[in-house]
This record gives C-alpha cells, sequence and structure tokens, in this order.
C-alpha cells in the first residue's frame, strides 16, 4: 500500500466505500470527492465537469421519458463505478488499473494546465475506456443485447444528444464561473471539443462493445490493450498547452 497524503487517504475512503444504486448515490460520491480536493486538484475539475453534466442531464428527461429508464439508469450507475475504481487503483498503484487513466492522474498536480483541460481529459479516459466495459456489464445484469434499432439505443444516442449541448456550457463555466478561482481562456473549450467530440466517443464505444462481444481470451485482451493506449495518447494532447 502506497504512503498516500491525508487528502488521498480520504479519498480513497470514499471512493473504496462506494456502492452506488442510484444516480442519487452517484451524485452524493462525487460530491463528497468535490468537497474533499483542493482547487489545485485535476481530478477535481474532471469530477466537477461529471457531476453537473449527471445533474444536467437528469433534469432534462425526454418530454415521453426514456424508452428503457432501468437500462439507462443502471447503464449509467455502473459507468460511474468504473471512474470510483479507477481513482481507488491509482492511488493504491493497483497494477490492474487501465493505463489510459495515467494521463489525467500523473497531471494532477501539475500547474499550468487549464481546469477544462483536466476535465476533457477525464472524460476522454472515462469515455473511450470505460464505456464499452459498462455497457457489456449492465446488459449482461439485464440479459439484454441492444441492437441499433432499439430503445436502448435510442435513449443512448438521446444522451448523446443532451451531452453535445450542455458540453460546452458546463466547459465554459469551469474556465470563468467558478467561484473564488481565476477565469481562464473560454477560447479553449472550442479548440479542445474540436480535437475530442463526446459524441463521436460515444458512438466508438458502442461499437467497442459489440466488437468485444465477439472476441475472446488474447483476442480480446489484445484489443482491449490497444484501445487502451491509443485513450492515453489522446488524453495527453488533451493536457497540452493549446
Amino acid at each position: 500500500m502506497p504512503n498516500l497524503n491525508s487528502i488521498d487517504t480520504q479519498l480513497l475512503q470514499i471512493v473504496s466505500g462506494a456502492s452506488p444504486a442510484s444516480i442519487g448515490d452517484v451524485i452524493a460520491v462525487m460530491q463528497s470527492i468535490d468537497g474533499l480536493l483542493p482547487s489545485n486538484d485535476g481530478v477535481k475539475w474532471f469530477n466537477r465537469l461529471y457531476l453537473m453534466v449527471t445533474q444536467e442531464i437528469g433534469a432534462q428527461p425526454p418530454p415521453n421519458g426514456w424508452e428503457d429508464a432501468t437500462w439507462l439508469t443502471r447503464l449509467d450507475v455502473v459507468f460511474a463505478g468504473f471512474y470510483f475504481a479507477a481513482i481507488a487503483g491509482a492511488l493504491e498503484q493497483n497494477a490492474d488499473t487501465a493505463s489510459s487513466w495515467d494521463a489525467l492522474f500523473e497531471a494532477r498536480a501539475s500547474a499550468g494546465i487549464d481546469r477544462i483541460q483536466f476535465a476533457l481529459a477525464g472524460m476522454n479516459a472515462h469515455i473511450n475506456h470505460d464505456l464499452a466495459l459498462a455497457l457489456l456489464q449492465t446488459d449482461d445484469e439485464l440479459h439484454l443485447t441492444p441492437a441499433l434499432q432499439s430503445p436502448e439505443h435510442d435513449d443512448y444516442e438521446r444522451v448523446n444528444g443532451l451531452l453535445e449541448d450542455v458540453l460546452p456550457s458546463a466547459l465554459n463555466l469551469l474556465a470563468t464561473g467558478i467561484v473564488d478561482e481565476l477565469a481562464q481562456d473560454t477560447g479553449k473549450v472550442g479548440r479542445l471539443l474540436a480535437i475530442w467530440n463526446v459524441r463521436a466517443a460515444r458512438d466508438l464505444a458502442w461499437d467497442f462493445a459489440d466488437h468485444l462481444r465477439n472476441l475472446r481470451g488474447m483476442s480480446r485482451d489484445l484489443a482491449l490493450e490497444g484501445q487502451d493506449k491509443l485513450t492515453g495518447v489522446i488524453g495527453r494532447s488533451l493536457l497540452l498547452p493549446v
């Protein structure tokens, strides 16, 4: 067990004890993380963006509701669990932790990186690496294999649209609207979103989950390893000066 400072010890306790069963539980864990981490910790800004987006999407269901609310809620909870596990793995220096998260965790205390860069680097790791695995776990739990023409995929695409609408304003708020934090360059938002597109990333995650369903053994391991490395490269590019 590595020698952790006081904040990281508390952070590890929060995420190790997290077993969310609802979106409300997920939000409560993220709020605990947000309240603990100082503003000079890059993980705080990914967590803050994730919290803001989760709350915003929860407040904007489709007019007639979700087509498969059970599936979508379970996916959100499982997906967040991968994030909490990544924090625990990084703090414990667990060799099984996906290297795609390294870009964020290694740079979390670095100066000269904007809040929105940390936020998008975390989204990159979480969506490009974790989402396909969360889809597979959720589908296994609910005994589903959703096709492109399915209620589940329709809901997934609705979330894509909401994220496209919410993300620019959320990033702008991170850059300029955080109380007691210096304003940062909002011009970077557009430049970073040109590098990393949330709809494209989520669509690729759906396709990658379908690809993984058909793989076993070494073939599956190699596919995950290649995707993990590529995600890490993208994450580091998002943390470079823009």
